[in-house]
């Protein structure tokens, strides 16, 4: 599991529904990860020794809506029975040059806990700030298709496999 969390390079290509152009589109265009805070510090995905609990990680990752973003990664709890994992922009995210969201509006927490050997439950929560540019607020429908991507790809189902989670 932590293998298939630190491949950060392989969230590039990821889909979704999109729910204002009715058709799959892809979520995340590129994506590596960082030795630093810096994009020019690209390094290799994170192998499951480094993330250990209290470590923290940066990625970069450009989406189709706000652009490349540098991100935090912060794994709260790293065992053979569960993973909790926590990321959020260090960087302002922007659509063409509008700020959408600043550092730190988007959050989000994982939990996964091993059910059995090839079982796992999985909770996960987002949120964006108060200050969240309204611009990707009040779209229910493409959140919710934004975490089952996000989902798809962390349990290895394909991110646009019919149904969408919302039309």
């Amino acid at each position: 599991m932590l293998r298939h969390i630190g491949a950060i390079s392989e969230l590039a290509g990821m889909r979704y529904w999109s729910t204002t152009h009715k058709q799959w589109q892809a979520l995340i265009v590129e994506a590596y990860a960082l030795t630093g805070l810096e994009p020019s510090q690209r390094r290799e995905d994170f192998t499951p020794n480094e993330m250990k609990q209290g470590k923290v990680l940066y990625f970069e990752q450009a989406d189709n809506l706000s652009g490349k973003g540098i991100y935090r990664m912060h794994i709260a709890e790293a065992s053979v029975d569960r993973v909790v994992f926590d990321v959020e922009n260090v960087s302002t995210l922007r659509y063409l040059f509008i700020p959408l969201l600043h550092p730190g509006e988007m959050q989000s927490i994982y939990f996964l806990d091993r059910e059995s050997e090839n079982v796992w439950r999985y909770y996960s929560i987002v949120r964006t700030g108060q200050n969240a540019n309204r611009l990707i607020t009040g779209n229910e429908s493409s959140a919710i298709n934004r975490a089952v991507a996000f989902y798809r790809s962390l349990v290895g189902i394909p991110t646009d496999q019919e149904p969408p989670g919302a039309r």
